[in-house]
């Protein structure tokens, strides 16, 4: 999609309304001289350059992309602007706009009409909120998640003055819930956090079980779906490149206390743009509080009066408004087909490594995460995490053919699940792990494959 027209258009639209307001004269204060600002943005844009590719297929490491076009476009029309979504008054239109989108997002969760929620500046503040929530109906309990959430939640744990449980996982990732209820046995747990699409390996929680598990313990459950909320979508429409056992737990979401998403993943939008939904709108009152000289513009609820935040990007809520009208959360068309590319280019990739000799997957990847590592000629960790370490450097410096991986750290025993015969000479090992949250990954992976590949042969056989 070519940007330049529609931003020269978006530019000359807001132009025209800036005129539409009458004359004034700039103060010269604000004035740049040209030729400063041709040396410093060439400054810049040349600095620019050192970014990886995240816009390409061969970018294939962290959860990292440009935002959709459209998100740019509309981004851009509302920046020149630059309302605060703080207050009504503060842009009566993107605020709106936000109370749209949320409704939009909560429609897509299957979470009810009166569901409370705005817009974040990410999946941490969003947790936040939530924890903070939590503990604002339980103070005298704790918080549990599993050892592999988001680190997120125990930072903010600590920040909010909440005891931390954590809870082990099973083999591939997931929340053990026999070992959850072990834990709420105890009395000391409020609120229960589960993953939709872990940041490490990219699994899904058994939501569907923890649920009734918790209202038996009477414990609220918080979802982080800041990875993979969005795959939802696919999850009630029955898609067959979700496993029936995800759709189960991600369709349990519905029935959940609150969730946070993150737009600013699979949601296509710039950084940030997170969101936090509470199902029981109730809990606003918490945030309430007074300010002198913001809410006196409308009776009507002001995005500040649920937000911890205080001052945040109105662009952000236009940018996603604008997107969600043409790239709709559905399964057949807008949204879906990019998630859909997204989960392909997984399964195909994970085939191809379990096809050849060189490169073996850690496990099936459940949403678009693939977590894998050379064959090393030693089954020794240490072999693995040598190769693993060896590999990901080579990939990532060669200067011809480029590409980029990231690097997980995972328990031994682990690892010996799936390769019993691994020799655990060290406690943790390093593996790769690539993020194909790109559609075009779909069409790419091959030749992601076949680099590697040759790679991992070099380094088995180096010169």
């Amino acid at each position: 999609m070519e940007l330049t027209p529609w931003l020269e258009r978006v530019v000359a639209a807001i132009r025209e309304w800036e005129a539409s307001w009458g004359p004034f004269e700039a103060h010269p204060a604000g004035q740049v001289a040209p030729h400063a600002l041709e040396v410093a943005l060439n400054r810049y844009l040349e600095r620019l350059r050192g970014n990886y590719p995240f816009f390409h297929p061969r970018y294939a490491g962290q959860m990292l992309k440009p935002p959709h076009p459209v998100a740019v476009i509309g981004y851009l029309a509302a920046q020149l602007i630059n309302p605060n979504n703080h207050a009504l008054d503060g842009g009566p239109p993107t605020g709106e706009m936000e109370k749209e989108v949320v409704r939009t997002l909560a429609a897509m969760l299957r979470l009810p009409e009166t569901t409370l929620g705005h817009l974040t500046g990410g999946g941490t503040m969003a947790n936040l909120e939530a924890l903070w929530v939590a503990r604002c109906l339980h103070p005298d309990r704790g918080v549990a998640f599993s050892r592999e959430a988001h680190y997120t939640h125990s930072r903010m744990s600590s920040v909010l003055q909440l005891e931390a449980v954590e809870v082990p996982t099973d083999p591939e990732g997931r929340l053990e819930v026999q070992a959850l209820e072990e834990a709420l046995r105890t009395g000391r747990i409020g609120t229960v956090v589960v993953t939709a699409g872990t940041t490490g390996r990219g699994v899904v929680d058994p939501i569907a079980d923890v649920l009734p598990l918790c209202r038996q313990y009477g414990c609220r459950v918080h979802v982080d779906a800041a990875y993979g909320g969005f795959f939802t979508l696919l999850a009630h429409a029955e898609a067959p490149e979700l496993a029936p056992e995800t759709r189960r737990h991600l369709k349990a979401i519905a029935h959940c206390d609150s969730v946070a998403i993150d737009p600013h993943k699979h949601g296509l939008q710039p950084y940030g743009c997170g969101a936090i939904l509470f199902r029981d709108p109730s809990v606003g009152r918490f945030y309430q509080h007074d300010s002198p000289y913001t809410y006196f513009t409308s009776d009507a609820l002001h995005l500040g009066e649920i937000s911890l935040e205080c001052s945040r990007a109105g662009a952000a809520a236009g940018a996603l408004w604008l997107t969600l009208q043409v790239l709709p959360l559905e399964a057949d068309r807008g949204l879906g087909p990019v998630l859909t590319a997204c989960l392909r280019a997984a399964r195909q990739w994970a085939q191809l490594m379990r096809d050849s000799e060189m490169l073996r997957p850690v496990q099936p990847p459940e949403l678009d995460i693939l977590t894998f590592y050379p064959v090393p000629e030693s089954p020794k960790a240490s072999a693995v995490d040598a190769a693993s370490q060896r590999l990901f450097q080579e990939a990532m410096e060669d200067p011809e053919d480029p590409v980029f991986l990231s690097v997980l750290r995972l328990r031994t025993d682990v690892l010996r699940c799936q390769w019993p015969a691994l020799q655990p000479d060290r406690p943790e090992v390093r593996v790769l792990r690539s993020v194909l949250m790109k559609p075009e990954h779909e069409t790419y992976v091959s030749r992601l494959h076949e680099r590697l590949l040759r790679l991992a042969r070099r380094i088995q056989m180096p010169a």
